[in-house]
């Protein structure tokens, strides 16, 4: 591994253990929820499915933590968003994939030589909707290292682009200092993580945020 990628794998690693720290103090019910680390082999296997390099610093979050289950299906990211099993990063992106091979089909038959493109091979779905709506998400681009965004609509790009691990700082940075979010408000509804852009109107009276 070069230093480089070492220093990526580093910064998520240290970005997700702050978060696990807080949701172990703050939100044991989120912190339940989310599934032990994948063994290597489980990873190297992916790889060998999916024909995609995972990146180390996407090796290094997964070790540390394969995928959400939610709680009331809302996972402990920003907007209720959920980190996604290994099983559904195949799923999801084999079903993307299709897609994609179906429209460079249909792009074959018309004068249009651009075509449209809707989903790469490179790229490997991470974070989901929620915990078991993987209508929508974050993709990691395997060949830049750019998360990006994928939904059933074809959502444009954010203005400004994230790693992996500035990502994971910025969700561990709103959990510790709560007032200086931007992207998000967190608070906590019983013992779970609920994040306030997404909050179901039914938990509003019980929701308690964090910046308060």
């Amino acid at each position: 591994m070069d230093v480089e990628s070492a220093v990526a794998a580093r910064v998520v690693e240290d970005a997700w253990r702050r978060v696990l720290d807080w949701l172990g103090l703050h939100a044991p019910g989120s912190h339940a929820a989310l599934l032990d680390g994948a063994d290597p082999e489980r990873i190297d296997a992916l790889e060998a499915e999916l024909g995609v390099r995972v990146p180390v610093e996407l090796r290094a979050l997964w070790l540390l933590t394969a995928g959400d289950g939610g709680v009331a299906g809302a996972g402990c990211l920003p907007g209720n968003e959920a980190l996604m099993s290994l099983d559904a990063v195949a799923a999801v992106h084999r079903l993307r994939s299709g897609f994609q091979e179906r429209q460079e089909a249909l792009d074959a038959l018309r004068p249009d030589p651009d075509g449209f493109v809707a989903w790469r091979t490179s790229w490997l779905p991470v974070v989901s909707h929620g915990a078991a709506d993987h209508t929508s998400g974050w993709y990691l681009d395997t060949e830049s290292g750019y998360l990006g965004r994928w939904s059933r609509h074809h959502e444009g790009q954010p203005e400004e682009l994230d790693t992996l691990g500035t990502y994971l700082e910025e969700v561990a940075d709103m959990l510790e200092a709560p007032s200086l979010a931007t992207r998000d408000t967190p608070g906590l509804v019983g013992d779970a993580l609920v994040w306030g852009s997404r909050l179901d109107p039914a938990r509003e009276g019980a929701w308690r945020p964090l910046a308060e």
